[in-house]
């Protein structure tokens, strides 16, 4: 967290330990909200994959972004990183338990923007609309 909002929390009186569980949950959002962790934890939901796999099925991503949110997944206990000492050397990406209850959440998140995907579009395509009448977007 930005130390001029923990100032602040300090500051108001919040407690050491809440302002704890709000880097922790300021943090957590922000990894959750990625684009990346999102499509990475979607694609691992049928079984642990190969590297080269998983680049495969997460379109637009780069190996550079791939191995990135790998490590951070990987760190926060979401993802297992599995090496076999084989020739040639294999690496393998599974979910963890603590994974798994977060694929569920995505899960819901996916069905929500399915059952409501026209309204938004529609939406979208209203305030554009708007504001191209109203000169605000070109």
């Amino acid at each position: 967290m930005a130390a001029p909002l923990r100032s602040d929390l300090v500051a108001r009186g919040v407690a050491p330990e809440c302002i704890e569980t709000i880097e922790l949950v300021r943090d957590v959002l922000a990894r959750v909200g990625d684009k990346w962790t999102v499509l990475v934890i979607t694609a691992l939901v049928s079984g642990p994959l190969r590297f080269t796999t998983l680049y495969e099925q997460v379109a637009g991503i780069s190996q550079r972004m791939l191995s990135q949110t790998l490590r951070l997944l990987t760190n926060d206990g979401l993802v297992t990183r599995t090496a076999y000492a084989e020739v040639p050397p294999r690496v393998e990406y599974a979910l963890t338990p603590l994974g798994r209850s977060l694929s569920d959440a995505v899960d819901g998140i996916v069905h929500w923007v399915r059952e409501h995907q026209g309204e938004v579009i529609q939406n979208r395509t209203e305030f554009e609309a708007e504001g191209r009448r109203a000169g605000r977007l070109r």
